[in-house]
């Protein structure tokens, strides 16, 4: 517990009663005479009034008095939301409370010519402690090759796909495009995408010609032909082996840095942690083109289930980011907005880029 009665750097009189809890919870109580309130009172007074028309008065001419009569409680909800976060700054400073959430107000007396007091509840930053994370060692997880059978599960399902939006008994025409452009494969984040060309017609393979994947197919696809897919497409797995291999390495190091990592974890950050999740799993739901109450429906849960089932989890993800965090304290790591900017630049999902660019 920590109280005291101090005047600010304005010279207003303001007493403190700061009680720590467990999970950083920490309440301030904090008390201000009259004096130090009388000149935000009379000015969101006079900006109220010029905005309020009374009967027999034009707008912002009736008298003061009337206007505070008229107002009532409104007036002093007013000064309120004003005087209690410039207080509760003042009674912070000097403190080591960095509060990490919006405060919670609880009015305990306030009327006009008598001191304001309040209690406010707030999230404290938590103290993170981190082992000897240089010492860390992950291994790097063994490249996987790409092998033929994946690379004709690939082109079987592109060429089902193809073939079904084809309409029967017209002759084939191959949109021919370049790499990345209409007509062509991209096999970014691990999954296969065709793009064809809006003005590409629409036309079924010739009556007579073999079945399967053939040229025609493949220059459909952007390719030169079925030799030239199928360089592609193993190119364009070998690349994303790569990148997932690199994302499992990552991966590897941060359950190291969480193992390491000691916190007391607020719950305001495991419950930001548990709706981040749950925001994911409602796009997933969204792009399989169901509601999230039908999943659940479908997998025989309810809302708390899933998140009860989700906490350890959160609570590794949090622990992981505060840990993270005090590495890159303690490292005086910076990142700057160009070198931010080119991060996001690198963001091939439009959506997601779009969420960072905001």
């Amino acid at each position: 517990m920590d109280s005291d009665f101090h005047r600010d750097d304005k010279g207003k009189m303001i007493s403190k009663n700061i009680v720590k809890q467990p999970k950083s919870i920490v309440e301030v109580t904090v008390s201000a005479p009259w004096a130090d309130l009388q000149q935000t009172w009379d000015q969101t007074l006079q900006k109220l009034a010029a905005d309020l028309e009374l009967p027999g008065f034009r707008k912002g001419a009736a008298p003061l008095q009337m206007v505070e009569q008229n107002l009532g409680v409104k007036l002093q909800d007013e000064v309120l939301k004003l005087a209690m976060p410039n207080l509760l700054i003042e009674a912070l400073k000097g403190t080591d409370i960095i509060p990490i959430d919006y405060p919670k107000y609880d009015l305990i007396s306030f009327v006009k010519g008598n001191q304001l007091q309040f209690k406010a509840t707030i999230t404290n930053r938590p103290s993170v402690t981190v082992g000897n994370y240089k010492t860390i060692k992950a291994a790097r997880p063994t490249i996987k090759p790409v092998v033929e059978e994946e690379v004709n599960k690939v082109i079987d399902d592109l060429y089902k796909r193809w073939k079904a939006r084809q309409p029967v008994g017209q002759t084939a025409q191959p949109a021919v495009a370049q790499s990345g452009g209409a007509g062509s494969i991209s096999f970014q984040g691990g999954q296969n995408e065709i793009a064809t060309s809006p003005s590409a017609p629409r036309n079924d393979v010739p009556n007579g010609q073999a079945s399967g994947p053939d040229d025609t197919f493949a220059k459909a696809m952007g390719a030169l032909g079925m030799v030239d897919l199928r360089t592609k497409i193993k190119k364009d797995l070998e690349a994303n082996v790569k990148y997932n291999n690199e994302l499992d390495y990552e991966e590897a190091i941060l359950q190291e840095v969480e193992k390491m990592t000691t916190v007391e974890l607020p719950d305001i950050l495991i419950s930001d942690e548990l709706n981040r999740m749950l925001v994911s799993l409602q796009r997933r739901v969204a792009d399989m083109g169901m509601l999230l109450e039908d999943y659940l429906k479908g997998q025989g849960k309810t809302l708390e289930q899933l998140k009860n089932e989700w906490k350890p989890q959160a609570e590794k993800n949090v622990r992981m980011e505060l840990g993270l965090a005090e590495i890159a304290r303690a490292e005086n790591v910076t990142i700057s907005d160009s070198e931010l900017q080119a991060e996001v630049d690198k963001i091939q999902d439009a959506r997601t880029k779009k969420q960072f660019e905001a």
